[in-house]
């Protein structure tokens, strides 16, 4: 599957917002449970910490904390959205969809909603999807929501991703962009792209909880039901796809920054994090949040966007690129002037 996007679709950034896990755990707790040396592991994972959730979290709970701080940001109750989209790689159950429970949560009726699953990418095919239905007058106000609670499925014999995942959600608002005034660009996406190569979809998966593999199938075990990725297989083959992949969306990406302001990146591993960085792209430029909340599927894009937006790194005017891959094996990006 390719999908490419070539002409320019109005789309503003009305407000965003995060909800983080109480429980913080550092790496040295999580190489215990793996049986292996803290130092190692922090030194090969490139997390210092991630949050996981405690008593009383759930990736619902957390979601709509999320969507409630992306709403007050653009100073909008929950009732002016017309369109919700869960956009988790973290299912709170298989039915019903995961948006009409976040909708339940934020009290929300008679407002579509839906999800988009794209694993990694789920946001950023989503920020695609709202792009579309704005332009086309179907929707004025879009809520995303990406909620990630992948320490539920995490198997420590696998040290490799149980050292990586944290959970955490992030939320952002949008609306239609604005055309060109006071010298800002008019805001939207300005390119989109995404590539699948289904030689790489059995490196990263869960097996279990489709109608693939049930509970009662003969020689089922626990960890079919538990995040499994053969993470050195991923890294070989986004290493081959990635430099061409970028050259698609973007002409010169694969070995700079052209016309690009900030890089927000999906923040899969430090290996991916160091791919990335061999196309030329500065450091200074690039968004990096892996350190301190880890890898957090989904909501990994919207959470680095909303630290740079926070932070003052990403403003309106900007142009950025968001990308990344997910299990699939897929690679997404999006070139957005905020």
């Amino acid at each position: 599957m390719t999908s490419v996007l070539k002409l320019p679709l109005g789309l503003k950034l009305l407000g965003s917002g995060q909800a983080l896990p109480g429980r913080v755990v550092p790496t040295a707790e999580v190489a215990a449970l793996c049986g292996v040396d803290a130092a190692v592991a922090e030194a090969r994972s490139g997390v210092q910490e991630r949050r996981w959730l405690s008593d009383g979290e759930t990736v619902l709970t957390l979601g709509a904390q999320a969507a409630r701080a992306a709403l007050g940001a653009a100073d909008l109750e929950a009732g002016e959205v017309d369109l919700l989209l869960n956009a988790s790689g973290s299912q709170a159950q298989p039915i019903p969809d995961g948006a009409a429970l976040l909708a339940r949560e934020l009290g929300l009726l008679g407002v579509a909603a839906y999800s988009l699953h794209g694993t990694c990418l789920s946001f950023l095919m989503a920020l695609q999807h709202a792009a579309l239905m704005l332009g086309a007058g179907l929707a004025r106000r879009v809520l995303i929501v990406s909620s990630e609670a992948g320490s539920k499925g995490l198997n420590p014999a696998q040290p490799e991703s149980t050292l990586l995942i944290g959970d955490g959600a992030a939320a952002v608002v949008l609306g239609p962009g604005e055309a060109w005034r006071q010298g800002v660009p008019e805001q939207g996406l300005k390119a989109a792209r995404f590539e699948t190569y289904p030689e790489g979809a059995d490196h990263t998966r869960i097996r279990g909880g489709g109608s693939l593999l049930r509970p009662a199938d003969p020689g089922v075990r626990p960890e079919d039901f538990t995040f499994d990725m053969q993470g050195l297989q991923v890294l070989r083959l986004a290493s081959q796809i990635v430099p061409g992949f970028l050259e698609r969306l973007w002409p010169g990406l694969s070995r700079g920054l052209p016309g690009i302001d900030r890089v927000i990146p999906h923040q899969a591993s430090l290996a991916g994090l160091k791919l990335m960085a061999r196309c030329g792209w500065p450091a200074e430029r690039t968004e990096v949040t892996l350190g301190h909340l880890g890898n957090v599927i989904a909501a990994s894009l919207p959470l680095t966007l909303h630290q740079a937006v926070v932070n003052g790194r990403a403003r309106e005017g900007d142009t950025l690129l968001l990308v990344g891959t997910g299990a699939g094996l897929t690679a997404g990006g999006l070139i957005w002037t905020l």
